[in-house]
């Protein structure tokens, strides 16, 4: 179950995990470190956070999330405890009703060290297949993910 309440399509969301996953893998070393996240994240990321997200994907153990784990745990129904994303995207999600709104998506990018305009959040929101007055889905932040470069 994504966090608004639908269950997703592991077909329609597997192509987003691995851009998510690359996206979050800034050396491209081919799995997800600790320093990865707190480059994606910015310098003033929650070092407990950060260590949350690794424990709870991390299943073999070994300190990383490789892309195995990391579909794994964000594919719905395959694990018990909640998957990374959705896990940022309830963060992201103030007021809990499973859109992520204009000021959700901008308080979160400030949050995390990125300037960005009013108009780049409407764009944001527009490419995650939402619109300014119902804002974007938990699918629809999977899509805005997806986007090459975005560390």
């Amino acid at each position: 179950m994504c966090p608004s309440g639908t269950a997703a399509s592991y077909s329609d969301t597997a192509p987003a995990f691995r851009q998510a996953f690359e996206a979050l893998d800034a050396d491209h070393d081919g799995k997800i470190s600790r320093d990865d996240l707190r480059k994606f994240y910015s310098k003033d990321a929650d070092e407990d956070a950060i260590r949350s997200m690794i424990a709870v994907a991390d299943l073999n153990r070994n300190g990383f999330v490789e892309y195995e784990e990391f579909e794994r745990v964000l594919s719905s129904g395959r694990r018990r405890s909640t998957g990374i994303m959705e896990e940022v995207f309830k963060t992201m999600d103030k007021d809990g009703d499973g859109r992520l709104s204009h000021a959700d998506l901008k308080s979160y990018m400030h949050f995390a060290g990125f300037s960005i305009s009013d108009e780049e959040v409407e764009a944001m929101i527009r490419f995650g297949g939402g619109d300014e007055s119902d804002g974007v889905s938990y699918e629809g932040l999977l899509k805005i993910l997806s986007v090459d470069n975005v560390y």
